[in-house]
């Protein structure tokens, strides 16, 4: 069943009552792991170095850091700012394994003023577990987030 994103990017703008980004970061893995059914592991991975990925907050067993910009699926959506919505990690020939048990993952690119802040990633146990409306509904939540913090 595919969650009410109008509903939860409602819910999410009310939880995020602060500008803090590091809060509201935490706020925002816990409430999509909470919320968006077959996920394994939510979280943020910033760009704190040039072409290098480091852990941020996230909800799940403990993750991979860092992640060059030329490896994986995170990697991928940071160098390209483009979201990527894998059906079969392990078809692609990068994937950076952190929890053997993730088999689809959903990477949005988080932009902010033409800079990439860092990528908001979320894996799932079951191959081809998001759809188009979930990127989209994804996408959403991610922007909820970037519009209520301090990114800069």
């Amino acid at each position: 069943m595919t969650p009410d994103y109008a509903l939860l990017a409602r819910q999410l703008e009310a939880l995020l009552d602060t500008r803090d980004w590091l809060t509201n970061s935490a706020q925002t893995c816990a409430f999509l792991m909470q919320e968006v059914p077959g996920l394994n592991w939510v979280g943020f991975y910033l760009q704190r170095q040039p072409e290098l990925l480091s852990l941020g907050p996230f909800q799940g067993k403990p993750a991979c850091h860092p992640i060059p910009f030329d490896k994986g699926v995170c990697g991928a959506a940071a160098r390209t700012r483009q979201t990527q919505r894998i059906d079969d990690v392990h078809a692609v020939a990068d994937h950076i394994a952190c929890d053997a048990a993730s088999n689809a993952e959903l990477v949005v690119p988080i932009v902010i003023e033409d800079r990439l802040w860092g990528v908001l990633d979320l894996d799932s146990p079951a191959k081809h577990r998001f759809s188009e409306e979930d990127q989209a509904g994804i996408e959403r939540l991610a922007a909820v987030f970037a519009e209520r913090s301090d990114l800069a």
